[in-house]
């Protein structure tokens, strides 16, 4: 049985994708600070699996920390490294945390791998390495943007990280995942995303507001370049999500590609504002969200969806669940989380 390490692997997509590596037949070794986490996370995991992965609290960026678990469970092959900070609107008003957090924690795995015999990374990336991209759908030859956000910034040195330690002829390889927008929850309600303090994503909050937890919505902007005002995103569901990361580790340990680095865009190919995303939430689930126009918001992107085509024909990769399901699912999710 394969170990892998998830770094943020009691956080949203880090849990799901734990699930999914499970179920796979992977032996997972979970590690999180649970700066955005909660540990119960781990239990819910085993109940839907009926397996219990090792998991330690730990923070990515304490380099010996890292090392200590890496001793602790000999033999891991791959990691995937979720660990970060992830709000936009966050990353504006605490540039030095983002940093910090989001670029030391990667230094220190990429230090480690090859002292430890680890063949592969795969790194959650992002589509704000694209800013506002000039082509609709983008594709992965799109050019990288100056990122408008401190978070966007991270994801982008990152990638520049991953791309000139696999040039320097590293004995290992890279997957970089290019996300869209992640939402749902897993189908038995038993984990999805549970962010601490005030949502910083748009459907919890979203969840939040039709539980009546938060007063109202707010919806940044309705006077963008698009068909209602509002920005668009596009919306992948999150075990969707999950399964691409078991396909990524499955291509690095199995040496299924020549390629040291690899990136893919794990979208949809759908473009959903704002307006259509809560329109169809409340048709879904016929519950109401009252919500209220405001400013634009600092470091959003107007419009991005993907073209996902590389990832549907070389990863053998492809969304399926539809966006009406995933919205049940969060709402299931939600009142799971009020209801206990």
């Amino acid at each position: 049985m394969k170990k892998i390490l998830v770094t943020g692997g009691a956080g949203y997509i880090g849990s799901h994708t734990t699930v999914e590596l499970q179920n796979a037949g992977y032996e997972v070794v979970s590690i999180d600070n649970l700066s955005n986490s909660n540990a119960g996370v781990i239990d819910r995991i085993e109940r839907i699996t009926g397996v219990k992965p090792t998991f330690s609290v730990t923070d990515c960026n304490d380099r010996q920390a890292v090392e200590q678990v890496l001793k602790d469970n000999p033999g891991v092959e791959g990691i995937i490294h979720f660990a970060a900070s992830k709000a936009v609107g966050e990353s504006v008003a605490m540039p030095l945390l983002y940093y910090r957090n989001n670029i030391v924690s990667l230094l220190n795995l990429l230090e480690l791998m090859p002292v430890y015999g680890i063949k592969g990374i795969v790194f959650s990336s992002s589509c704000t390495v694209y800013g506002q991209p000039d082509i609709l759908p983008v594709t992965e030859e799109a050019p990288i943007k100056p990122a408008l956000s401190p978070y966007g910034n991270t994801k982008q040195i990152n990638e520049e990280i991953i791309r000139d330690v696999i040039h320097s002829g590293v004995p290992f390889k890279s997957i970089m995942l290019r996300y869209f927008n992640p939402i749902g929850a897993h189908p038995t309600a038993e984990i999805g995303e549970l962010p601490l303090g005030v949502p910083q994503n748009l459907v919890p909050f979203l969840t939040q507001t039709a539980a009546g937890i938060r007063p109202e919505l707010r919806v940044f902007g309705d006077d963008y370049d698009t068909r209602d005002g509002s920005c668009i995103r596009d919306y992948i569901n999150v075990v969707d999500l999950a399964k691409a990361h078991v396909i990524a580790i499955d291509r690095m340990l199995g040496d299924k590609s020549s390629e040291q680095l690899e990136v893919f865009n794990l979208g949809t190919g759908i473009g959903v504002s704002v307006l259509e995303l809560i329109n169809t939430f409340e048709q879904a689930t016929g519950v109401k969200v009252p919500y209220r126009i405001t400013e634009r918001r600092e470091g959003d992107i107007e419009k991005v969806w993907a073209n996902p085509a590389h990832a549907n024909e070389v990863l053998g990769w492809k969304a399926v669940e539809t966006l009406e399901d995933t919205l049940r699912s969060a709402w299931k999710w939600q009142q799971k989380v009020i209801n206990g």
